[in-house]
Parts: structure tokens; sequence; C-alpha cells
């Protein structure tokens, strides 16, 4: 994408100067709805500190800038005007700067934007338009099914809010997989019975997942990221992530009639060189607003009522995007700007250096992180049981967690990120919306994939050379926090199970906890 020519040239005065950031990439934005191609000129911003801000994986920038430079030539291909920033054409490292240099240079009578999906960005925007003496209008986010101030309407009635109470209002408002108004299949969710394994032999006949070769615009791009971040972590090799409209919607057709029939049963597992599985992999389109989530909700619930996929994996798949990805930004909004900060545990050692390489001996550590760099991906299970709680039983800072994750996955927007590694992974917000801290002994990552066959260390052994690391930290983690979880109804099983071991097998689990802990970048 080159950038637009002669910002300086004399023009007429400009009515609306409509910014739009990377992940707001949707035709039919609020921000869009009165564009008049002669009054008004778009502003795009291909900002080097965003991908600075955290230490950015070249897949998660790529995608951005491939998305972004698609989108505006999609918009210039109507004639409507855009002034483009691409990287290395202009001085600026954020996207403030550069847009407070342009209202100074060419002030417009108003700034029009769509809310951003990140709280930061929100108040230095404000503070640029107020500082240029430019009316800034804020246009509600209308990708969303709820807003900001409905979800925070419906929060003030509850005393603890819970995703499932917020789920099932969404299914009656919207009528989706119901049945004379009462939940399609019998029931409101069905997560008893999409929690299998694959067993000792592994996922068989798994679809694979449409690969979009990169077209000349993506590549330049992607030459982009290597000029202008060679030291970021990541590899582009493999990239072939949907960047335009056109490949989102063929990527959701491909999920809905080759993965979606077989997505639920198996939703939670993982196995070795299976980066895929039948997951949908839409959340980057999604995030970025090339596809709607209506459209996404329609296309798996009339597979259900075509009978081409089964209400087990359609209820779990619509559960992840009417329900929790609705619900998390919520939270984010709620909870901003004090969620950045939230650490209810005290937890402050650094995240272990092999987060960024992968170079570690623990199987599912090296599995999970590993795929994430080489792809920008990984899927729920993997990022909250596997990365996640590992982060938690280290005693990890929150923070730097939280940055790691907004740094390396493709689909990383900070409203989706940090509510779900603060809240959900970490339990760094108390329990704001979840019951208990996820927790778990490697046993269950044993039980959920074959990353333990293929492991230095063994799932059942707490302390000594041979301990998973996991398991010794999750002991180590009840024991710290016993008298607590001991009186919650959510843990008190968990320490049951702990007081159950002999005393000095409890010594010795403490002991190798303190060792463990104090080499986490050699393990």
């Amino acid at each position: 994408m080159r950038p637009t020519p002669a910002m300086s040239r004399p023009r007429k005065a400009i009515r609306h100067r409509v910014l739009i950031l990377g992940d707001q990439l949707d035709a039919r934005s609020s921000a869009l709805e009165d564009f008049d191609p002669v009054r008004d000129r778009i502003l795009m911003v291909e900002a080097p500190g965003e991908a600075a801000h955290v230490w950015s994986a070249k897949p998660r920038i790529a995608v951005f800038l491939a998305a972004m430079r698609h989108f505006a030539r999609a918009l210039e291909s109507r004639g409507w005007p855009v002034d483009y920033l691409a990287l290395g054409t202009h001085p600026h490292a954020a996207i403030e700067a550069a847009l407070a240099d342009v209202l100074a240079r060419d002030p417009p009578e108003r700034v029009v934007a769509v809310e951003p999906g990140e709280w930061r960005l929100e108040q230095s925007i404000a503070r640029v338009a107020t500082e240029a003496g430019v009316p800034l209008a804020w246009r509600e986010d209308r990708h969303f099914l709820v807003s900001r101030r409905e979800f925070a309407a419906w929060a003030r009635g509850y005393r603890q809010l819970r995703m499932e109470s917020f789920y099932r209002r969404m299914r009656k408002l919207t009528g989706v997989l119901m049945q004379d108004g009462e939940p399609a299949g019998g029931a409101w969710n069905f997560d008893a019975r999409n929690r299998e394994s694959y067993g000792r032999e592994g996922p068989r006949d798994i679809a694979a997942v449409p690969r979009f070769a990169p077209d000349r615009i993506t590549r330049d791009a992607l030459e982009a990221v290597e000029r202008h971040f060679p030291g970021h972590p990541g590899d582009l090799a493999a990239f072939a992530w949907p960047v335009t409209r056109e490949d989102a919607l063929d990527a959701l057709e491909a999920f809905v009639r080759e993965r979606l029939p077989a997505f639920g049963r198996h939703q939670d597992a993982m196995w070795t060189g299976e980066e895929t599985l039948n997951h949908s992999l839409l959340s980057v389109a999604m995030n970025l607003k090339l596809l709607d989530p209506r459209e996404v909700i329609a296309a798996a619930e009339l597979a259900w009522r075509e009978g081409r996929a089964g209400i087990e994996s359609v209820e779990g798949f619509v559960r992840q995007v009417l329900g929790w990805r609705e619900f998390i930004r919520g939270i984010y909004w709620l909870d901003m700007p004090g969620l950045r900060e939230a650490n209810h545990f005290g937890h402050a050692r650094p995240l272990p250096a092999w987060y960024w390489t992968g170079d570690t001996r623990m199987a599912c550590m090296r599995e999970a992180v590993g795929q994430t760099l080489r792809t920008g991906y990984a899927h729920h299970i993997q990022r909250l049981m596997v990365t996640g709680q590992f982060a938690l039983l280290a005693e990890v800072d929150p923070k730097a967690v939280a940055d790691w994750y907004l740094a390396v996955y493709a689909d990383a927007v900070e409203w989706a990120e940090l509510p779900n590694v603060a809240g959900m992974a970490l339990y760094a917000d108390g329990g704001r919306f979840t019951s208990k801290p996820y927790v778990a002994s490697g046993a269950y990552i044993d039980r959920m994939s074959d990353y333990c066959r293929h492991c230095a260390y063994r799932p059942k052994v707490a302390a000594g050379p041979k301990a998973c690391p996991v398991t010794t930290l999750y002991w180590h983690f009840l024991a710290r926090h016993e008298e607590a979880f001991a009186a919650h109804p959510r843990t008190a099983l968990m320490i049951r199970n702990l007081r159950r071991m002999e005393p000095g097998a409890r010594e010795a689990v403490s002991l190798w906890a303190g060792r463990v802990l104090e080499s986490l970048d050699t393990l």
C-alpha cells in the first residue's frame, strides 16, 4: 500500500476526518455510514509504536498491516479519499502523534471514529482532539451485539457477573438456538459432552484449515514487517491468514462445512503436531471486523437447522461468539483501567525467557508456545490450561503475562485479551467473573493430550528431577493458599486432596517447588 501523496497539498476544507484503526476494518462501520467523498477524508496509520507497545510477534503485526492495506484499497476503489500513512513514510511512532500532525496541518470540522478496542487509545485520541481544538464524535461499535452501555446496565443487576447468565439472556433476546421459547436440544449448554480427549489413537480425519496464499499487497506487508521489525519474535514463512473480507467469508464457509460438525466433542483436546484440529480460527477475521458475529452465528445455526451439524457442536461454538466474546468485551470496559493493574495474588516473577522461543523441555509448553510463535495461533485450552495456568502457578507478574498474550497472538486486541488473561487464566482480578482459579496438575494435560508422552518430565511425579513442573507448582500453589481455598466451595475438594498427602511428601514438594521457581528459565 502506497502512502497517499501530497498530504500538504491545498484542498477544500474537510468536514469529517474519519479515523479508522487497524481492528476496525468494517465496510459497514458506523464511522462511514454518512461518508461524503467530496467533503470527508479517511485517515489510516501504520504506527510502529503499536508493534513496540508490547514486543509484538511478526505474524500479529503482519495480519494487521496486510488487512489494513487491503481495506484501504477497497475504500479507494469506491472513490473514497484515503490518507494512508504507511511504515517508513512518516516520522510518527504513535497513531495519536500522526493524528495530531494531520489535524494541525489540515484541520477538519470534526474527527469521527468508532469506539476503539483499547482504553489507552480511546484516552489518547480524545486528548489529541481536545488539544487540537477539533470536536471528536465517538460512534458506537455496531459490530457487537451488545453496546458498552447496554452491558453496563445488565451488569448492575447482578452481585456476581457470570457468563452463563449473560449468555442465556442473549439467547432469549436474539432467538438464537431457541425453539418455542426453550433452548434447542433441551439444554442451555452441552459442556458435559464437549470435553473428551482423543484417547490413545489421536485425532483422525481432521479437515485442513484453508490457507490463503499472500497476494502482492500481503507480500509487501510481510516484507515491511521483516524490514521494520527484524528483531521481533515469530516467523512469517507459514503466513496464510485471511486478510480480506472475501477470504474471511471463504474461511467461515469452510469451517461450517468441514470442521463444525466435529468441533464440539473434542474442543478442549490437544495433540502434538495438530495446530488447528476442528477449531474455527475465525477470531482473527472477527477481531479485525472482516466478519460480523451475526453472520458467523447465523451460519452455524443454519448448519444445525439443516442437519449438517449436531447441537453439541453448534451450541459450543455459538456460546464462544454470542456468549463469551460479547461478555468479555463488556467486562473489559467495565473494569478498565483498573484491570490492567489487577494482581490478586501479588505475583511478581518475570516471564520465563522460553515464552519467547519455545525452547523448554516441557513438551506441553514447547508445543503451545512453538506453534504460537510460528503461526500466531493456539486454541483456548492451550492458552488457558497450558501457557496461562503455568504462568499463574509460576507466580509470574500478570502484566508481563498479559503483554505476552497481546504480543504473540494474531487475534489479540486488548478488549479480548486482557480480561481473558487477567480474569480467566490468572485470576488476577480475584474472581470478578470466575468462581475459582483454573488450575490443575499435569494429569489434566496428560488426559487431554499426548504431550506428556513426549516430555522429559512425568505428570504424576511431584518432586525430584523427573517431576512435572506443572504438578509440582500446582500442589505448591494450593499449599500457599490453603486456608482461603479450603473455605471456598469450588476449591475445597482440591484442598482435601492436598491434605491427604503425607507430611513428608508435602515437605518434599515444597522444597522442590522452591527449586523450580528459582530456575524457571531452565526448565
